[in-house]
């Protein structure tokens, strides 16, 4: 059947997103999701969006969200962008500004949806190596390039570079696009959109998936000058006008705005996140310093995929990547304090 397909579709590579199983009683750890939700105000606005207007089509721009997002950064609205989640709003940014004659740089240990996006749009990329604590080395992205984009903290390791590095690393650049995908800044990383009034070559991209709650709405934005911006929309506007619906924008201004329920809930996680990391330390897991929702940690003795299949069969789900060099880790998404004592529990069943 496959003779029906585009010549670009036999060398793609698709993403693989993290299971999402329905099996009772389930402790689910492996997709990064918030376990307390979203703010009810933001449910509160999504319930009172459902009116008869759901017939009209949505504000294109997603102007009040962009106008709440830049007022939050002292910016203009047209320095924000908006999109279908983060991973869309990367997918445009890859499309708009990161495909140029020179390849594009990226850790080898990092989100594999960007291998992923290169190879849709037919851009060159090469992987830096993290170092052997599975860090970001700056240093070793002073090289002839395209363009670069880091996460910070990096996926799937959870580990974060300081504010200072990462505008070293712009300023070593100016004639590159710098982008840095910040998808789970809010847990202890420190955020580069103070950066951007000062350098026109950097572009910052969140997500409402992780801090807010909101994995199941799909709302992303980047930040950037507005020559970025301009690329981003003329990209958008030549695929979907329509990225986020009125539910979804109503939603997403309401989560912003509760600023309370946001700060909580990430120190709730950030609080577990530690105490998750001592327990593993006393169970033999090595486990890298995480400024994530999520812990990145190996066993001393036990491999990786093993420890994944026996929590499995204890009905905790955790991520574990089939690659080379992570493959004895886990990633283990930071659940509510009752979770990550059946996690915790469970351990001590497969390794004491």
């Amino acid at each position: 059947m496959n003779r029906f397909w585009s010549p670009v579709v036999h060398s793609l590579t698709p993403y693989v997103a993290g299971e999402q199983p329905v099996i009772d009683g389930l402790v689910k750890l492996n997709t990064n999701e918030n376990p307390y939700g979203p703010s009810p105000r933001a449910l509160a606005a999504i319930s009172d969006a459902v009116t008869d207007t759901l017939r009209l089509y949505p504000e294109p721009t997603g102007s009040k969200l962009r106008k709440a997002i830049a007022a939050s950064h002292d910016l203009d609205p047209g320095e924000v962008f908006v999109g279908n989640g983060s991973d869309e709003v990367l997918a445009h940014t890859f499309q708009a500004l990161l495909k140029h004659d020179l390849p594009l740089l990226f850790p080898d240990v990092t989100y594999s949806f960007y291998p992923t996006y290169c190879g849709l749009y037919g851009i060159d990329f090469r992987e830096i190596p993290l170092d052997e604590k599975m860090m970001v080395r700056t240093e070793a992205y002073r090289q002839p390039c395209g363009a670069i984009i880091l996460p910070n903290p990096n996926a799937p390791t959870g580990t974060a570079l300081r504010l200072a590095a990462i505008e070293a690393l712009i300023a070593e650049h100016p004639d590159q696009v710098v982008v840095i995908d910040e998808a789970y800044v809010d847990f202890g990383g420190e955020s580069a959109i103070p950066l951007v009034r000062k350098y026109p070559n950097l572009l910052v991209i969140q997500t409402f998936s992780k801090s807010r709650g909101l994995a199941g709405l799909r709302v992303g934005f980047a930040v950037g000058q507005r020559p970025l911006i301009d690329a981003l929309e003329r990209v958008k506007d030549s695929f979907n006008s329509y990225p986020l619906d009125r539910l979804t924008q109503a939603g997403a201004v309401a989560a912003w705005e509760d600023q309370d329920w946001f700060r909580k809930h990430c120190d709730l996680i950030v609080a577990s996140r530690e105490r998750v990391t001592v327990g593993l330390g006393e169970l033999g897991f090595e486990v890298l310093p995480s400024s994530a929702n999520f812990v990145f940690a190996r066993h001393a003795t036990r491999g990786g995929a093993e420890i994944a299949a026996e929590l499995r069969k204890r009905a905790v789900l955790v991520r574990h990547f089939r690659k080379e060099r992570i493959e004895d880790f886990l990633r283990i998404t930071i659940g509510t304090d009752a979770e990550c004592d059946k996690l915790l529990d469970a351990l001590k069943q497969i390794l004491v």
